[in-house]
């Protein structure tokens, strides 16, 4: 795969547009009120769309189509349950961070719980962040280099390096407004994506919805109430708990409620986002779906996705490459193999120039529009909850403003460091999400407690994060078997599906805070 001039063109145009963007705003970013929340002065439209642009990461525009072609739509149901927490979050969480006051998520923790408690918030979310953005600088370098031929090593430096400089010096109105823009070229490619495999079929468009019909890739998955298997029902509870840890712990969103006018547009702004992103998810899981009906009509394709995929695991696994092994590994793949290439493939091979370019600055802004996000807030973390409560108390806004910008390059050099450390790994994600699970099971059990319960305290706080860690890693346990850990034996084994630790850990850690809570007062 090569990229002609005008593919080129239209990337660097993109880049350049975004990055004049973010620079536009550095006028407007000179004070923390400023860098931190654009003093309040975003209009809810405006900070929907950014928190759309977040939702859709890299993650997302490769991966969900990925799914949809190798099995069905099962995990729309993680989609479907963003209207669910979106109405908790816009009922409770809005209007309490929008009258706590407070900018960090975790202020409120250290008066509820503790200094302790707003420690562990800061500790968890600073390493759940570093870890996320180095797994997405690897997933676009990944995909950007099958695309291009360019090293993984470069398409990191590179990204990296422009995504921390236009919001180390733009602050959050920058990435509010590059991510409105983001958002956009995201939604406008995934749908041009779609219409061209559409219109490739050689009977139509219907054709594709027979082919994807006939082979059961619309399905929402299993209906039973097995807790085992990832059931409808299973990817629903957790999308749930997640999105709720995302609207009611996480930083991210959390500073977005205190960038609107208003405490009613800041809801307003979380509706937008949630609404526009369940159909924008559908339209991902069509991609997928279409995908797999065009290569089943098109033989002499897949055979070439076959091949590529062969190649690249036989040069991943040190072993020998030619005709022979390629056909030989290329038979044993399955369609689970070849999911997340098949995309990336057809976009490199089947798209006209200038087009390509456009699909490929979509998956940029896609990395972009999560990891500027992630940047800025981070910052924010760093010098509210760590040097100005810690450091230095009553520090100007000369010198808070030296450690925002500090704050924001070092996160982004760490994360292009992790990435980097991350090239060549192949349980990336899964070291990810194993790790999410355990810092986010006991932050969100931990907020729910003080949120909902008067009569607990810290002895009952301490008590249920202590348990809820507990209760997710024996959940994961099986997971990090890759890692070294010894399995536990059978008997010991936890029969409930892996995506459920999260749910597992904040209940443990919500359940027992209020049990301890109600002995402490009898």
């Amino acid at each position: 795969m090569s990229l002609e001039i005008l593919d080129f063109l239209v990337i660097g145009l993109y880049l350049a547009g975004v990055i004049g963007l973010g620079l536009w705003f550095v006028r407007t970013s000179g004070t923390t009120s400023e860098f931190m929340v654009a003093g309040g002065s975003i209009p809810g439209w405006a900070v929907g769309l950014s928190v759309f642009g977040t939702f859709l990461s890299s993650n997302t525009f490769i991966a969900y189509p990925g799914k949809a072609y190798a099995s069905n739509w099962n995990a729309l149901a993680f989609s479907f349950s963003l209207p669910i927490a979106a109405w908790i979050a816009a009922k409770y969480f809005v209007p309490f961070y929008r009258t706590h006051g407070g900018v960090s998520a975790y202020e409120h923790l250290e008066a509820r719980f503790g200094s302790w408690a707003r420690v562990y918030g800061v500790v968890c979310y600073l390493l759940t962040q570093v870890v996320r953005m180095g797994v997405i600088f690897v997933a676009v370098s990944l995909v950007i280099a099958q695309l291009t031929g360019w090293p993984q090593l470069a398409i990191i430096l590179v990204a990296g390096g422009l995504i921390t400089f236009y919001t180390t010096l733009g602050g959050i109105e920058a990435v509010i407004w590059t991510d409105v823009v983001q958002s956009v070229v995201l939604g406008l490619g995934a749908i041009l994506l779609l219409v061209l495999l559409l219109a490739g079929m050689p009977d139509g468009p219907g054709q594709a919805v027979a082919i994807a019909w006939q082979n059961d890739k619309f399905s929402l998955g299993d209906f039973s109430t097995s807790l085992v298997a990832a059931t409808f029902w299973v990817t629903l509870t957790y999308g749930v708990f997640e999105n709720m840890r995302n609207f009611g712990i996480d930083q991210n969103y959390v500073q977005r409620y205190h960038t609107a006018r208003s405490q009613r547009e800041a809801a307003r702004s979380l509706w937008f986002g949630t609404l526009l992103y369940v159909p924008m998810s559908v339209v991902f899981f069509m991609i997928g779906s279409a995908l797999f009906a065009y290569y089943e009509s098109h033989p002499e394709s897949l055979a070439d996705v076959r091949s590529d995929v062969a190649t690249t695991k036989l040069i991943a696994d040190k072993e020998l490459v030619n005709k022979q092994t390629i056909a030989a590994r290329a038979a044993t793949l399955t369609s689970a193999d070849i999911g997340d290439r098949v995309l990336p493939h057809f976009i490199g091979t089947r798209l006209p120039a200038g087009l390509r370019g456009l699909l490929i600055a979509a998956i940029f802004a896609a990395a972009m529009s999560s990891i500027d996000t992630s940047l800025n807030s981070s910052s924010t973390v760093i010098l509210i909850d760590i040097y100005k409560r810690h450091i230095r108390p009553d520090a100007g806004e000369r010198e808070s403003m030296v450690v925002l910008y500090t704050a924001t390059t070092l996160m982004g050099v760490i994360a292009m460091g992790v990435a980097i450390a991350l090239i060549g790994v192949k349980s990336v994600l899964d070291a990810y999400w194993t790790l999410a699970s355990i810092l986010a099971g006991g932050l969100l059990g931990l907020f729910l407690l003080g949120l909902i319960s008067r009569r607990a305290g810290q002895p009952a706080a301490v008590a249920g994060v202590v348990a809820g860690i507990a209760a997710v890693l024996w959940m994961t346990l099986p997971n990090l078997e890759q890692f070294g850990v010894p399995a536990l034996p059978d008997a010991l084994q936890v029969p409930l599906h892996a995506t459920l630790a999260l749910v597992v850990g904040t209940m443990t850690v919500f359940l027992v805070g209020l049990l301890v809570a109600r002995f402490q007062r009898g």
